[in-house]
């Protein structure tokens, strides 16, 4: 635990978040706080305790960084629109995980971590949720002999969009496309127009109109699970907690039907709901893929490019989860 973890936008919320979470989880892990607002940052480094600030330039190679000790890791928690923070990783031969970068847009980093795969492990988590939902499911599907059908139905609260840096990464990634992608029958194909509008229930019954999206999600479920129909549908409106005067909450609906160990027809229906909205889970999201990638838990990971799933062991988020209050209903 010599070296730092280089938190890009560890100022912001789910950066923040991120850091909160490991400095419970390991007191003695130096952390690096990197904010375009260096004051703000410097705050965020105070109360965290063995922790430095200093301000970083997405546009340098260099991130606009001294080297110091080096660094153990570098955590992009805003968008690496440069692709500057990745091979800043590859060329120090440290882990990287990254956030922002959804299904349509994501070409450019997975060409780059596969250009130098040897150089570095890379986590590549612009899932919902930095790849909770994915690892929740998985969890469930363990009941299954087999898994024919996932659905995934996310609401997300129209105030909880998070800092200013993840509403622009929402707009960006809803504006690039409209259609949405699904697995049905095998094949994965898109869904645009009318095909890809559909209603999102909320915990509370109440329905929302939504879409079906373009996430990580979907080939991450379907190649997991290896269930040949897949989908996520997705809405931004008023959540169940708000409508009862509380803070906005995010909430998950995760189905699966498919066949127990003797053959019989299984199906399972749950409800992840966080009180607090979507911060808590992505920061957890991203706090797990950095304790695996550094060998915190389990051993060291090997160069190469990883999802979540292919990393995080399902139960163990789950049990995280839980311990941040998360709620399966």
């Amino acid at each position: 635990m010599g070296k730092s973890v280089l938190i890009m936008g560890g100022s912001g919320q789910a950066g923040r978040g991120t850091a909160v979470l490991l400095r419970r989880w390991y007191p003695a892990l130096p952390l690096t706080i990197a904010g375009r607002d260096l004051d703000r940052a410097r705050r965020v480094a105070d109360e965290l305790g063995n922790a430095t600030a200093l301000s970083f330039d997405l546009r340098r190679g260099d991130l606009g960084l001294s080297e110091g000790n080096g660094y153990a890791a570098v955590v992009a928690a805003v968008r690496d629109s440069h692709l500057n923070g990745l091979r800043f990783a590859q060329e120090r031969g440290v882990p990287y995980l990254s956030i922002s970068n959804g299904l349509v847009d994501i070409a450019p980093e997975v060409v780059a971590g596969a250009q130098r795969a040897a150089a570095a492990p890379i986590l590549v988590a612009s899932h919902y949720l930095a790849g909770l939902v994915v690892l929740a499911a998985m969890e469930s599907a363990r009941e299954f002999e087999r898994v024919d059908t996932v659905r995934v139905a996310a609401v997300l609260d129209e105030r909880d969009g998070g800092g200013p840096a993840a509403i622009a990464d929402l707009e960006r990634l809803m504006d690039v496309t409209s259609a949405g992608l699904v697995r049905r029958d095998g094949d994965f194909i898109w869904v645009a127009g009318a095909a890809a509008q559909v209603e999102v229930p909320s915990v509370d019954g109440v329905v929302l109109p939504g879409q079906t999206i373009a996430t990580l999600d979907v080939p991450s479920l379907a190649l997991a699970t290896g269930a040949p129909n897949v989908r996520f549908d997705f809405a931004v409106g008023e959540s169940a907690s708000r409508r009862r005067g509380a803070v906005p909450s995010t909430e998950v609906r995760i189905e699966l039907e498919g066949s127990a160990a003797a053959g019989a027809p299984l199906s399972r229906s749950q409800w992840l709901v966080h009180p607090e909205g979507q911060r808590p889970l992505t920061a957890l999201g991203i706090a797990l893929g950095v304790e695996r990638l550094l060998g915190l838990r389990g051993q060291p990971v090997a160069p190469g490019l990883y999802t979540p799933e292919a990393l995080v062991d399902p139960a163990y988020a789950v049990e995280r989860m839980a311990e941040l209050g998360t709620l399966r209903l």
